[in-house]
């Protein structure tokens, strides 16, 4: 590597692993346990810790915190980790933190994720590839994301809530419940509003696929029964269309939350 692609004022430990055409500019720290894939940019002001692996050509923007020990009171320092992929962006005073023994012990990020000024990825956290978290999003610990999923500006998702693939939260929300792939959930705190369709036309969805979405959509969250007897109806209906049968092996697998639903079902029917 050569020396002019790293500041004369950056702190490089010994130990770290900086991969061909690393640019770390001025007053950036990367700790010993750190490695940095081929063509990362430190852009300045950046501080890297922890047993931290970044992905090739991601990029990290000034006062960004990665790596520094979880935001969790009970950790007692043991090693764990925080992997980011290939190719994401990271903006100004975003924090990442690694796991913690009561979670796995690691913190993963996907590739080609976007993750704008003072963002929050606590500890545990698994983050799928796409995603795109906004302005001030806070993302506790024990969450996960999946792939294409954005998160608007200052949202806010409760610990070991789960956010489904290609869904949308819209800013300023507070999620304590989970949201299913492919939903919309809005307010605080956030209900479950429909399905992400713009997210899901500019994805290149076919229009039959959307249409399936929307008729399960409705069958899930019909008044009658109980969810659960709702999914085995839509599962029996729906059983081509790998779509709904995401939603519907999210719901199966369920979690810590509860699924959120929209405003006019009723508490007893989830």
């Amino acid at each position: 590597m050569s020396a002019g692609m790293i500041h004369p004022s950056a702190v490089i430990e010994d130990g770290a692993t900086i991969g061909d055409g690393v640019r770390i500019g001025p007053f950036c720290h990367v700790g010993s346990s750190v490695n940095l894939g081929e063509g990362c940019e430190l852009v300045s002001h950046v501080v890297v810790a922890g047993d931290t692996r970044i992905g090739p050509r991601t990029r990290i923007f000034p006062f960004a915190s990665i790596g520094h020990p979880p935001q969790d009171l009970k950790y007692c320092g043991e090693p764990s980790t925080l992997s980011i992929g290939a190719e994401c962006l990271i903006r100004e005073g975003v924090t990442m933190n690694p796991g913690t023994a009561g979670g796995g012990l690691e913190t993963v990020v996907g590739d080609r994720c976007t993750f704008l000024a003072n963002a929050h990825v606590g500890h545990d956290c698994h983050v799928g590839h796409g995603v795109i978290f906004s302005n001030n999003v806070m993302l506790a610990g024990h969450c996960s994301v999946g792939d294409y999923a954005i998160l608007g500006g200052g949202a806010a998702v409760i610990q070991f809530a789960r956010v489904g693939a290609h869904a949308f939260v819209g800013g300023l929300s507070g999620l304590e419940n989970d949201c299913i792939p492919y939903g919309m959930v809005l307010g605080n705190r956030a209900y479950l509003s429909g399905l992400n369709i713009i997210g899901l036309q500019r994805r290149g969805f076919a229009r039959e696929d959307i249409h399936a979405l929307r008729r399960a959509y409705r069958a899930l969250f019909a008044p009658e029964g109980t969810l659960m007897e709702r999914v085995e109806d839509v599962a029996a209906e729906f059983q081509k269309h790998p779509a709904v049968t995401e939603i519907l092996d999210f719901i199966r697998a369920g979690g810590k939350r509860s699924i959120c639903t929209p405003r006019e079902t009723p508490a007893s029917a989830a």
